[in-house]
């Protein structure tokens, strides 16, 4: 009897050594007497016991953080960037087979190459145009993975980390850009109020009843106001009748 419970229970672990079960997203890896034979799974798997070794690779996405990394730029501005990587093993083979250690292995990639790239441009460029950054950064991890079987599909600049100093001169420098934008917009105020006071005098030249009608306009806005006293002047051309009336009565006098 007890060599029968002996039996059982050798039994009983040599089945639970020769089945696995494989999530949906896991795939194992199988070598048989140290010979690759294939990738398995998911489901249940069976493995011949002391001959077949399974290693389990996932295939979900990898969402890799990037550590700071001190660049400096092409005009020699010191900066530390750090990034994130999105990728995932599409061949479980390769990703076992090719490379010792697939996510420490895209880790360090994606390092060097962040600084490699980070390092050619000059600073404006690396503030205006990361999205093209970005896309180089990730043809080019990519292109350096795919023999590992990985698949990176973005890479996403988080954060630039700029010396004080340069945070400082780059402060002048948009307060300078506002203070010039809002001259020009003064600027060219003034020169459209000028074009309209140019042709608002033509039309009076041409009429000059015009000005008479403004001038009465005039006097009404001011009579709306709780003024005491209102001083206006008065245009010479609405006397210019009186005072020829009294030039020809004065000449009649004389004779």
């Amino acid at each position: 009897m007890p060599a029968f419970v002996t039996i059982l229970i050798l039994v009983l672990a040599l089945l639970a050594s020769a089945i696995r079960v494989l999530r949906e997203y896991e795939r194992g890896v199988i070598f048989r007497l140290g010979r690759l034979i294939g990738a398995k799974g998911p489901g249940l798997i069976l493995l011949i016991p002391f001959i077949d070794r399974m290693i389990k690779v996932s295939l979900r996405t990898v969402v890799m953080d990037v550590p700071p990394q001190d660049v400096i730029t092409r005009d020699n501005v010191s900066v530390q960037v750090n990034a994130v990587v999105y990728f995932r093993v599409i061949n479980p083979e390769k990703a076992v087979v090719e490379v010792e250690n697939y996510l420490f292995a895209t880790s360090q990639l994606s390092q060097t190459t962040l600084r490699s790239i980070v390092g050619q441009v000059e600073l404006d460029e690396l503030l205006a145009q990361r999205e093209k950054i970005n896309k180089e950064l990730q043809e080019i991890i990519d292109k350096h993975s795919d023999p590992w079987g990985v698949k990176v599909s973005l890479v996403e600049i988080k954060h630039i980390d700029l010396p004080i100093e340069m945070k400082r001169a780059m402060a002048r420098q948009a307060e300078a850009e506002r203070e010039r934008r809002s001259k020009i917009i003064h600027a060219e105020g003034e020169y459209q109020a000028a074009e309209k006071l140019q042709q608002a005098a033509e039309i009076i030249s041409k009429y000059p009843v015009a000005i008479q009608l403004r001038f009465l306009q005039t006097l009404t806005e001011v009579a709306s106001e709780n003024n005491s006293t209102t001083i206006f002047p008065v245009p010479i051309d609405l006397f210019a009748p009186f005072l020829s009336s009294w030039h020809k009565g004065d000449g009649s006098a004389k004779k």
